[in-house]
């Protein structure tokens, strides 16, 4: 085959495809004909000799001396040269057409090497040094994923040669095909990068133990040289447009290929592009060590001749910004601190979690029954231990009964490790330590271990030496984002524009006079196109240099030469030249300087450094220029007017004077659309006032055209100013020196719900981002702020020392528990009597907040005050987090006071601390060491820590710095949780997309589509052995079991998942996977109650809460943990029929059925009782809404939880205008009757309303715990926590101002307002309704009290039903059951059941939803005509059921045998002791529970009334809170019940006061507050409380129920009196 033909062939294939990117042919022949025409100038002017050619030039990248040699004749050169350094004194040899490729490569003569026509001459690399054996150089490819980034990624059956299309595979074991190390090329290489076959070989890939980073510059593309036709004006415009789009809109991922996209393929190209643009350099830039300094900005251009300007541009390392340079030297000293030599820090596997000090001492005397389930014996072992028991003794017994000889055997050389989770148990810990075991104590599971060797544990997960050597680096994480813009303008491009620029520069100074306008218009074009990459920035300097121009039809300002005869001069042309190349130079440096770009103009050695100056010495004032708006779109411009700017200065949420504002401009048009103010903006504030946080805020406002209309219209329709942008940006930078320089700061849309935290770093992300340009006063020194020490002497002074005035005035301010409620005049006096506060610790953060002044004179008072506090506890320390407080010394100061919290403290504050880095004001702080220390010591933080991370990358203006946090996490990590990251993040791609399909799906086809989506689960399973779920990193899965999987029929249509467990001992791992809802709500409401729970139990006082995993693995998607043994209310209700919701017995019902004897249903109510104590008081302090009866469910032990918190803080699900949640919170009369067993009020309900008011008072207590969590949450992004109205709903409901009594009673007010809410019931009724259309038959067709199914095959066919008697009931309800005598014909006998009239009633009616009613027997009537009453109505019912059930027996087939007949004669535990009672809710009480059902003393007590008595500052409070034993009245009604005291001697007769009358009720609560005042503490011990308990009758006819004297000698001044007093019957003698 001829070279040409291959040159053809290599062409057409090499640039078949470029339109795809956009770019027409027309636009990429624009190169090609502009380059031929620079090329025949030049030749031109090397004919012609000029010597004035040398003095104009342009900024390059390498020697341009050797590129301008003449054409030599082809040379045939060997196929393999090594060539570490090219050489440029050495003449290359160049075939014809090498003037244009030099033209093209810019003025670097070893770019030369790459020759025209791949045939002719093979390409010269440099030998790539062979990785170190062993290394890692594969990285995790989904950790920063995008959704849509795998959309269709697959497997691989080979290796990175073959189609990564649909169904190919997933992703290999190999290194990724293009994993750079810094930003990709402009133009990708036309020939294939890697084949299978050459894969190895080539220089781009790192294998699998490479250490070495990934360059860019690593690639040598074969060079075609094209057919070039020039037929079309040149126009620098759409020149532009290509190269930016060739350069800064490449949309090809970087860690991943497009669908389709085969590696090593070139991408596509026009036919017609001229030749790529090669890299400036062939030699690897070596990675940094530890030790060396991290800026590097080392030329890397190997051998270069100075053009005319004497500027070149200077390759620099991945480290190129100085902050990220220094955040990666902590990397480096913090890991050393980690060697991987330390097994504690390192353990590699997952530890079991553990509970607090407070928890643990609760259960160190509980019985704890444990099996051990082991290799090494064949039985598993059973021990009852204590709870005190440490795990080293439990495996030491364990090793007992399993080895004969002891001697030899070290009991640390084994560990205990969940059965069904990869969690393993420290054996130094108590065995009551562990929230494994407190959970099975819990619930009442089993306790399963597996004793194993540790030397048989896998450490897949432990770092190694090798992670330890390497370097910390950024790459990690940020390489391997799929960024939808490259942001910056590629080395090689920008040397492409500025020879474009130089040449057009020459043919300018060439030009004669009647050709001076074509060349003025071009190089105009050329210099728009430079600016067009550098961000579209045109600086002063380049406008003021093309005023020297005449106008031109690219640029008509006014302000332009008149005359254009004076540049007829050369000296003239020379001066514009000059001054237009040092304008675009100094653009090009500001670019380096403000963008992230790989090059640099000049060596970052090379800059001095100035003297530093202390910040709190200057005295000048703070100012600055701003000069314009660059890149303002065009659509402003039509719509908008009046331009103005509002600069603030701010620290933390504080202004620090008046904002100052620009004038009003329009919208120019120079090269680009830009608004122009060249303003000097002044601050009234000095230098030395300024806080060393302080934050520069811009805002860009503008008012709105009118719409087009008459004057009078338009006034009419004039709006007010709009907000357009902000930036904010650091006054000092992370070295604490004063801004300086010209600066660049890019735009973020104001939109509104963008949150409370502002990022602190400019808009750089979003390509059309407008661009202010300010220029801050430079000097010959750096103005540096220097943290002062603290101040020698703080004053501090007891609290009893203030005034009384002044004490009650502190006291209530303090009682806020929160700064963001703080008034001006609050703050004034708190910082006043700041001394006076130091005995309250927690005051400290409303102390500090209230502290008028941050600059640099202040801070020593401030750090001396922050020295002496106390320390404050964790919880309190949080709040100094947030964003009130931006000083550095006081953030490190909280994070000190942190240091010390547990890691299952730490998980639980771990959402809000990564939060709360949003409030740093630099990359590095303390709060970022104290995360990365604890990640690295743990697996489970670094775990969390990791998908926390990943989800907040969906914050647009924190991406960036997340990004880095993230690669710092991962670099801290090491490879093997890297690798596991990278797994689970593919898991939850692959998930999501599944989900996604299925619930685009037609609702009749999504099982199949389930079936079909899961299959590629299935195949990542083929590729990944097994994997850890997001939920919890001890959940190692190694399938998918696709028959267990299905979806739930809600709008997201959530999948229901069944993975196999890893562990053989375990089950199955159900989770539920969302896609289309926001879980971070639902997460953060979990991770509320969770700590709640938490309290209750430090406390002593276990609420039996339900706490189940919820985690956001991105924006939309998450997992949630599945709770087995549990249903919703609505399916339990709806087996008493769709009115269910409107019965009081349903839920009593369904906990009979699977509780069947007395102890387990004493049990479950218990459970019942306490949950829903509980759940009452978390969703309502949390304000959860959306409450109906399929958000809340129930566990078969009879625990209650609310799931689904998609509205909480008060955000009510409305109906057209009609708030749906009405009642404070869900308390039903079904769920009283479960308390109360019955529908009369009983003592079980004092002891329901007991416990809620004290769980209430006790997270009332932690207030400020809350209101710090939840306000360090207020910049998340979650819709409804957005500002501080979404805070001051849970501020009004813990309601810290008020008393505990207050609080007790007004939250005894809040049950009984739930209690009897209507509109609950009926929006339960409602959901039914709606929710009837996703209910099957067999949904419906179920007994609620029957617990399982029975069948014909189950129980064998029955031969005859007979009704034989009845029996008298009391419980649950009084009345009559039936015994059936059952006949089988499996069975010698007959078994005999009990089954009440109603239970026939619900048998009935779920038969007539499966056959007609043709195939059924009548039912009898429920209602008897007539006066039969109790004994002969039953007697008449006996004899209509017995014809009933002979009908069923006799009838077809399919009714006498179907399952629900069975099932109802089936026999259950009540049945084996017919007529006896089996739901006694008032025998065995739990003593733990106190909840006796009081039972009346006979004679003359009438009953108890509990009282709380206190007496403080001359009052007596006396609290009535329950009655309990009352006696019906005569009539046999319960009485309406009221309390009447009287405080005896009363000679006045003013010592009466009296409750509210209870309705109905012989056990009334109360909780209301009878306050007597001025009793002087000397009388308190004569004094008496008569107490009358009367009956409210009507025409004011009360009746005495009972009474009580209450001597008060007991009472302790200062101290509650809570106790209950026996009530005297009516008439009888009462003891005094």
């Amino acid at each position: 085959m001829s070279a040409a033909q291959t040159q053809k062939e290599s062409g057409e294939s090499g640039w078949s495809c470029m339109e795809t990117l956009g770019i027409s042919q027309k636009e990429l022949v624009l190169a090609e004909a502009l380059q031929m025409e620079y090329d025949a100038l030049s030749r031109h002017k090397q004919d012609k000799g000029d010597p004035e050619n040398t003095q104009a030039g342009i900024l390059v990248a390498a020697d341009q001396s050797s590129s301008k040699t003449l054409p030599a004749p082809k040379t045939q050169v060997p196929s393999s040269i090594e060539r570490p350094r090219p050489c440029p004194s050495r003449p290359i040899p160049s075939p014809p057409g090498g003037s244009l490729l030099r033209g093209l490569s810019g003025s670097d003569s070893s770019l030369n090497l790459l020759q025209p026509g791949g045939s002719q001459l093979p390409r010269l690399s440099p030998p790539r040094p062979a990785p170190p054996q062993g290394s890692y150089g594969k990285e995790p490819l989904y950790i920063l994923e995008s959704p849509e980034g795998r959309k269709d990624h697959e497997y691989p059956d080979s290796g990175y040669g073959h189609s990564l299309g649909p169904g190919s595979g997933s992703v290999p074991k190999g290194p990724p095909p293009f994993l750079p190390n810094d930003t990709p090329p402009a133009i990708p290489p036309r020939q294939p990068i890697i084949t299978p076959s050459s894969s190895s070989e080539n220089p781009f890939l790192s294998s699998r133990g490479s250490t070495m980073p990934r360059d860019v510059n690593l690639f040598t593309p074969e060079v075609d040289l094209p057919k070039l036709t020039v037929g079309e004006s040149l126009n620098y415009d759409n020149l532009n447009d290509s190269l930016s789009r060739l350069n800064g809109d490449w949309q090809v991922p970087r860690s991943r290929r497009a669908p389709g996209d085969q590696s090593g393929k070139p991408v596509a190209r026009s036919k017609t592009l001229p030749p790529q643009v090669p890299p400036r350099t062939y030699v690897p830039v070596p990675k940094s060590n530890k030790n060396q300094r991290r800026v590097s900005a080392d030329p890397v251009s190997l051998g270069s001749r100075m053009n005319g300007f004497g500027y070149e541009l200077f390759q620099v390392s991945e480290d190129r910004d100085e902050e990220v340079a220094a955040f990666c030297h902590m990397l480096d000293v913090l890991r050393t601190a980690y060697p991987c030599s330390e097994r504690c820090k390192n353990a590699g596997f997952v530890w079991s979690p553990l509970v607090s000090s407070e928890e643990l001492l609760q259960n160190l005397g509980v019985g704890v029954k444990v099996t051990v389930i082991s290799d090494h014996f064949r039985e598993p072992l059973t021990f009852t231990c204590d709870g005190s028991s440490t795990v080293d003794l439990l495996i030491y017994q364990t090793l007992c009964y399993a080895q004969d000889d002891l001697d030899h055997i070290d009991v640390e050389d084994y560990l205990l490790k969940v059965c069904g989770q990869a969690e393993y148990l420290n054996n130094a810990q108590t065995l009551a330590g562990l929230e494994y075991i407190q959970q099975c104590l819990k619930f009442e599971w089993d306790i399963r271990l597996f004793l194993t060797k540790r030397s048989s544990v896998s450490r897949e997960l432990a770092r190694t030496e090798e992670d330890d050597e390497v370097a910390s680096t950024m790459n990690h994480s940020i390489l391997l984002q799929e960024r939808p813009i490259k942001q910056t303008v590629t080395r090689e491009a920008l040397s492409l524009l500025l020879d474009t620029f130089h040449n057009e520069a020459e043919s300018f100074l060439l030009s004669e006079q009647a050709e001076l306008p074509l060349h003025v218009e071009r190089l105009v074009q050329s210099v728009k196109a430079l600016c067009s990459s550098l961000a579209a920035v045109e600086t002063p300097e380049v406008t003021s240099a093309l005023n020297q121009l005449p106008a031109c039809p690219c640029r008509l300002q006014p302000k332009v030469l008149k005359d254009a005869s004076v540049l007829a001069v050369r000296e003239n042309r020379d001066k514009v030249v000059e001054k237009l190349t040092a304008a675009i130079l100094d653009l090009v440096e500001l670019y380096c300087s403000t963008f992230n770009a790989n090059f640099h103009t000049t060596p970052q050695s090379n800059r001095l450094t100035a003297p530093i100056q202390e910040a709190g010495l200057v005295n000048s004032v703070l100012s600055f220029s701003i000069y314009a708006a660059h890149r303002i779109p065009i659509t402003w411009a039509t719509s908008y007017e009046g331009f103005f700017l509002s600069c603030s200065l701010m620290h933390g949420a504080v202004e620090l004077c008046a904002p100052q504002h620009t004038s009003k401009q329009a919208v120019s048009k120079y090269l680009f659309h830009l608004v122009y103010w060249d303003q000097r903006v002044c601050f009234p504030v000095q230098i030395n006032q300024l806080p060393r946080e302080s934050q520069l805020t811009v805002t860009l406002y503008a008012s709105p055209l009118p719409p087009p209309g008459g004057a009078e219209e338009k006034g009419k329709q004039r709006r007010g100013m709009e907000a357009l942008g902000w930036v904010t940006m650091p006054l000092f930078n992370f070295r604490h020196v004063l801004t300086c320089g010209r600066k660049l700061l890019g735009l973020w849309p104001s939109t509104p719900g963008s949150g409370n935290a502002r990022s602190s770093s400019p808009n750089f992300s979003q390509p059309d981002s407008v661009i202010l340009q300010v220029d801050f006063p430079t000097s010959s020194f750096e103005v540096r702020f220097s943290t002062p020490a603290p101040a020698q002497f703080c004053p501090k002074y007891d609290f009893s020392r203030l005034d009384t005035v002044s004490q009650i005035q502190l006291q209530d301010v303090l009682r806020k528990k929160s700064l963001f409620w703080l008034t001006p005049e609050d703050k004034r006096l708190v910082w006043e009597k700041r001394a006076f506060c130091q005995a309250e610790s927690g005051a400290l953060p409303l102390v500090l907040a209230s502290a008028p002044r941050w600059e640099w004179a202040c801070l020593p008072d401030i750090y001396a005050l922050l020295r002496q506090w106390a320390c404050l506890s964790h919880q309190d320390a949080l709040g100094l987090l947030h964003g009130s407080f931006p000083d550095q010394e006081l953030r490190r100061t909280a994070v000190q006071w942190m240091d010390s919290i547990s890691d299952p403290e730490l998980l639980d504050f771990l959402p809000q601390l990564v939060q709360a880095l949003k409030y740093e004001c630099y990359l590095d702080s303390s709060l970022v060491r104290f995360l990365l220390r604890r990640a690295i010591g743990d697996i489970r933080i670094a775990h969390y820590l990791f998908w926390l991370l990943k989800d907040a990358l969906q914050d647009s203006q924190f991406s960036g710095r997340y990004q880095h946090l993230l690669a710092a996490l991962l670099c801290c990590v090491g490879r093997g949780l890297r690798e596991e990251f990278d797994r689970q993040a593919w898991l939850v791609t692959v998930l999501a997309k599944v989900a996604q399909k299925v619930r685009d799906a037609n609702p009749s086809n999504r099982q199949t589509v389930l079936r079909e989506g899961l299959d590629e689960v299935k195949q990542f399973f083929t590729v990944n052995s097994n994997c850890r779920l997001p939920l919890n990193p001890a959940m190692l899965v190694k399938a998918i079991n696709i028959q267990s999987c299905s979806f739930f029929n809600s709008n997201a249509v959530p999948l229901k998942l069944s993975f196999l467990n890893l562990d053989p001992h375990g089950d199955n791992i159900n989770v539920i996977f969302k896609s289309g809802d926001d879980l971070r709500q639902d997460m953060l409401t979990l991770q509320i109650i969770r700590i709640m729970n938490k309290i209750w139990i430090q406390e002593g006082l276990d609420m039996r809460m339900v706490i189940f995993r919820c985690f956001s693995t991105g924006r939309g998607r998450g997992m949630v943990e599945m709770i087995p043994q549990a249903e919703t209310l609505r399916k339990i209700q709806v087996e008493h029929g769709v009115t269910g919701s409107f019965k009081d017995r349903p839920l009593a019902d369904w906990l009979q059925k699977y509780n069947p004897t007395e102890e387990q249903y004493e049990k479950a109510v218990e459970n019942f009782i306490y949950s829903c104590a509980g759940c009452c008081v978390a969703t309502y302090i949390l304000g959860i809404c959306d409450r109906h009866n399929d958000n809340i469910m129930l566990k078969t032990s009879g625990h209650m939880f609310h799931i689904d918190f998609g509205k909480f803080l008060g955000h009510a699900q409305m109906f057209g205008n009609i708030k749906r949640d009405r009642a404070p919170f869900v308390f039903t009369s079904d769920m009283a009757y479960v308390i109360n067993g019955g529908d009369k009020p009983s003592s079980r309900f004092h002891d329901f309303v007991d416990l809620c008011c004290e769980a209430y008072n006790l997270i009332r207590k932690h207030a400020h715990l809350f209101l710090n969590l939840l306000g360090l949450m207020l910049s998340c992004g979650i819709p409804e926590l957005s500002d501080l109205e979404d805070l001051k709903y849970v501020y009004d409901a813990l309601r810290p101002h008020e008393s505990e009594s207050d609080a007790t009673m007004y939250f005894t007010r809040l049950i009984e307002s739930s209690l009897g809410s209507v509109a609950t019931k009926l929006n339960f009724f409602i959901h039914n309704l709606a929710q009837m259309k996703f209910a099957s038959s067999e949904e419906l067709a179920v007994l609620s009290f029957a617990p399982r199914v029975h069948t014909v095959k189950t129980d064998g066919l029955i031969r005859n039903l007979y009704v034989c008697k009845h029996i008298r009931t009391y419980s649950p309800s009084k009345g009559y059951a039936f015994v059936v005598k059952v006949e089988r014909e499996s069975q010698q006998g007959a078994a005999l059941v009990q089954r009440t009239f109603e239970e026939f009633q619900e048998l009935h009616s779920k038969l007539r939803l499966i056959f007609p009613s043709t195939k059924l027997p009548s039912f009898p009537s429920r209602f008897v005509i007539g006066r039969l009453r109790g004994e002969a109505m039953a007697d008449r019912r006996k004899d209509e059921l017995n014809g009933y059930v002979w009908h069923l027996v006799h009838a077809a087939p399919d009714v006498a045998q179907c399952d629900l007949i069975y099932t109802f004669f089936h026999p259950l535990q009540r049945d084996e002791r017919p007529g006896t009672v089996v739901n006694t809710l008032q025998n065995k009480p739990a003593a733990e529970l106190s909840m006796q059902t009081w039972t009346p003393v006979v004679g003359t007590v009438a009953g108890e009334v509990k009282l709380s008595i206190s007496y403080k500052n001359d009052k007596l409070f006396i609290m009535v809170m329950h009655i309990r034993g009352l006696h019906p009245l005569q009539d046999g009604t319960d009485p309406d019940p009221y309390v009447k005291l009287y405080l005896l001697p009363d000679p006045q007769k003013t010592g009466k006061r009296k409750t509210k009358a209870a309705r109905r009720t012989c056990n009334p609560t109360y909780n209301e507050m009878l306050v007597y005042d001025r009793i002087p503490r000397g009388d308190l011990e004569q004094r008496v409380i008569h107490l009358r308990v009367l009956g409210d009758g009507p025409f004011w006819e009360n009746t005495q129920l009972g009474e009580t004297f209450i001597p008060l000698k007991k009472l302790v001044p200062g101290q509650h009196w809570v106790d209950w007093h026996q009530l005297g019957a009516a008439g009888a003698e009462s003891a005094r």
